[in-house]
Parts: structure tokens; C-alpha cells; sequence
């Protein structure tokens, strides 16, 4: 460990890259403190000690770090980024022209960046004012809801998000791994220490399902690692055009091909209801309606109807991104343009399907362990004395945290080898 460390520090580009990345992710976490100017975070702050925990307001409070709590200029986070970017990867598959786009290599991929930031200016527009009529409906009157009142919030509130968006692609561009997923796994990792302490202090008759939950937790941890690595390998003969029986290889189909996508549209859906309860819930005539999904479709209370629900959106979701992200038809095309074919298969629509049944044995498997692993947390929530808050790190942070941490090291190992090939030559 020490001599890894040390060749770290001994690396002098990678070594800046580091200390600059550490540098921008100490900004973002003093921009989370800087409250919204001309408003009142103690309100909001005993809003969510009383009710805000089982309210909407508090599930996204549990994914941007406290900077809610806080009534951050930066309380949106990466969404507008990241459902920007969710809207463009679709919209390759949809449109043409977009899909034309992203088989132009590079040039088209800086392209398709450039659209997805202007996409996000507008989407963290119409969210920062969603956010506040939020908080409105939840009894908070931090701001004048109405124009031109709402508009200097909702101003600093777009400015903050594109800001730490600008910092993400700065990490990337600067530092070391992905800026976007680093900021999102600082956010994660900042609320770590706020459970650990309330639980000692204040955590009396909470402290065996807690450490329970902290051995699960690492138990989880060991097999998203394994999960995060596994694949399955499809061995390639490519033709020779010499003597020999041809050059042997293989394609990688990763267990996980989605990645984080599905929960992130599973959490999307599943917490609509809850949003809508907390819109409705001063009519008179919804009552019923409010009642049921407090009762039954709340995150902060999940009932094993949820946990059903968020399971399946999940396996859904796995299935509808992998189908539009992997194309069999287009790799059994590239592998015979290349000569190459698989033993035993023909070259064409025939390798197309096997490729499809692979995926989706590997789907089905990868999809339920995503799900497995969103509804564990929940489960001890409804059958512990821990509640959401009470949580040290939900399933959702568990893989992010996973995958940004082995990212990292790849790339960090891929520098030092590039750093001891220069020593050489």
C-alpha cells in the first residue's frame, strides 16, 4: 500500500492530477454550503427535522450531499446534467440524424456533448422552479413563488448547476476519472459522517440493526465489486489470411451493461407519486388518493407493494436501455466486416441472435441483482427500528460508489504504467 502510494507521489503529472482534483471537489463542497441569497435555510432545516424526512423534499435530500438542508445554490446537484444526458443517449436511437451523429467518433461525441449542456440550462430552469413550488406545497414559504419574485432564486439555483457541471468536465478534463461521477460520489460519501455521529450520540435502541446493516452493507459491497467485473467472454475467430488456423479473441458482455441507468429511471418513477401526494395533498377532493400512496407508494415508508414496484421498474429498465444501447445486429455486422465469426455459428443473422440470447440470460441475472441490491435498504427500513436517515449508505450509493472507485483505479494504474514506459524510453 505505502509503495503504491509512494509511486503515486513520485509520478509528478499524475500527482498534479490528483492534488487538482482533490482541489475542485473541496470547491463543491464549500459551494454546497452557500445558501440561496434572500432566503431562510433555518426553516427549511426544521421543516426536515420535524416532516421532511417523509416527505419528497427528503428523498432528494438524501441524494445531493445536505446541500437541501442547507438551501444550497447548488441544492439540484447533477440532475439537469444527467437527465440531459439520459435524453440525448436516447435520442441517438431515435433520431436519425442523432444516431449519424454519434458514429462520427470523437468530433461527433464532443457534438452531442456540446447539446447536452444546453439541454441542461433549460432543464435546471424549469427544476429549480418545480423545487421551489415543492417546498411551497410542503408549508416552506422561503421564497415569493410568484414572478419576478421566484426568479432571482431559481436564477442562482440554474447558476449553481451548471456551475458544478462546469466543475465535473474540469475534474475530467484536469484531474483524474470522471468529474461527473466523482462530484455525485463526493455528494454520497459527505452524508457518511452526519449518520455515523447521529447514530452514537443520538441513536439509542438503534445501534444492533445499525451495525447489522453495516455488515450487509460491506457483504454487498464484496459481491457489487464481483458483479461490477463480471462478464461473459464470446470467443472470435478472425479469419488469417496466411497459413495457421486464424487469430483467436474474444468480446466482452458485461454482466451489468447498464450501469446505474435503471435505478436512476426506476427512482425517477417511483418517487412521481410521492411528489404528486405532496402537490395534492391541500385538496380536499384527493384525499383518498393521498392517503393510498402515503400509505403504500412512499419511499420514506415503503410498503412491500413499493419494494415490488421499484424491483420490477428496475429489471424493466435494465432491459429497455440494454435494447437500446446494445445492437447484436450491428456487432454481428462489424464482426464479419472484420472476417471474423464465432465457432460453430455463421456469420450474419445467426450470430445476431446468439449475441441476443446472451444478453438476455445476462440481463435477467444483472438486472435482478440491481434490483436486489435498490430494495435491501428499504427492507430494512420497514422491518428494523432504522429508518431512512438512519441508513449510512443506501444501495443506489452502494454501486455508484463501486463503480466511480474502480473507474478510478484503472485509470490511475493506467497513468502509472505510461509513467514507468517514459522512465524507460
Amino acid at each position: 500500500m505505502f509503495q503504491y502510494l509512494r509511486q503515486l507521489w513520485h509520478s509528478p503529472d499524475l500527482r498534479k492530477r490528483i492534488l487538482i482534483t482533490l482541489f475542485l471537489l473541496l470547491i463543491y463542497r464549500i459551494v454546497a454550503h452557500i445558501t440561496v441569497p434572500g432566503t431562510d435555510p433555518f426553516a427549511l432545516q426544521q421543516f426536515m427535522n420535524t416532516k421532511g424526512g417523509g416527505t419528497a423534499v427528503g428523498i432528494f435530500a438524501a441524494l445531493t450531499g445536505g446541500a437541501i438542508d442547507n438551501f444550497s445554490v447548488v441544492m439540484l446537484g447533477l440532475s439537469p446534467y444527467i437527465n440531459a444526458s439520459i435524453i440525448m443517449q436516447l435520442s441517438t436511437v431515435i433520431f436519425p440524424k442523432m444516431e449519424a451523429l454519434s458514429k462520427e467518433g470523437a468530433q461527433g461525441q464532443q457534438q452531442i456533448n456540446r447539446y447536452t449542456r444546453y439541454l441542461a440550462v433549460p432543464l435546471a430552469f424549469v427544476q429549480s422552479y418545480g423545487f421551489l413550488i415543492l417546498l411551497g406545497s410542503g408549508g416552506i414559504q422561503l421564497v415569493d413563488l410568484s414572478f419576478p419574485g421566484a426568479l432571482a432564486p431559481m436564477l442562482f439555483v440554474t447558476t449553481g448547476s451548471l456551475f458544478i457541471m462546469w466543475l465535473g468536465e474540469l475534474i475530467t478534463e484536469k484531474g483524474i476519472g470522471n468529474g461527473i461521477s466523482l462530484i455525485i460520489f463526493a455528494g454520497i460519501v459527505s452524508g457518511i459522517p452526519a449518520v455515523l455521529s447521529s447514530m452514537i450520540i443520538a441513536g439509542e435502541g438503534k445501534h444492533a440493526a445499525f451495525f447489522l446493516f453495516c455488515i450487509i452493507s460491506l457483504a454487498m459491497l464484496v459481491f457489487i465489486v464481483l458483479f461490477t467485473d463480471a462478464h461473459r467472454l464470446v470467443p472470435i475467430t478472425y479469419a488469417n489470411q496466411g497459413a495457421g488456423r486464424g487469430v483467436q479473441g474474444s468480446i466482452p458482455i458485461r454482466l451489468n451493461q447498464a450501469g446505474m441507468i435503471p435505478i436512476i429511471f426506476a427512482i425517477s418513477l417511483i418517487t412521481l407519486p410521492a411528489i404528486i401526494a405532496q402537490f395534492l395533498s391541500t385538496a380536499p377532493r384527493f384525499q383518498m388518493l393521498v392517503s393510498f400512496i402515503n400509505s403504500e407508494i412512499n419511499p420514506q415508508n415503503p410498503s412491500i407493494l413499493y419494494m415490488l414496484i421499484y424491483f420490477l421498474l428496475v429489471v424493466g429498465f435494465t432491459f429497455f436501455y440494454v435494447s437500446v444501447t446494445f445492437k447484436p445486429d450491428d456487432v454481428a455486422e462489424t464482426i464479419q466486416k472484420r472476417g471474423g465469426f464465432i465457432p460453430g455459428i455463421r456469420p450474419g443473422k445467426p450470430t445476431a441472435d446468439l449475441l441476443g440470447k446472451i444478453s438476455l440470460r445476462l440481463n435477467v441475472w444483472g438486472g435482478s441483482f440491481l434490483g436486489i441490491v435498490a430494495i435491501v435498504p428499504l427492507i430494512f427500513t420497514r422491518y428494523s427500528v432504522l429508518s431512512s436517515q438512519d441508513l449510512i449508505i443506501s444501495g443506489s450509493g452502494l454501486i455508484i460508489i463501486v463503480g466511480v472507485v474502480m473507474e478510478l483505479i484503472r485509470q490511475v494504474n493506467a497513468q502509472l504504467l505510461a509513467h514507468d514506459y517514459e522512465k524507460l524510453v
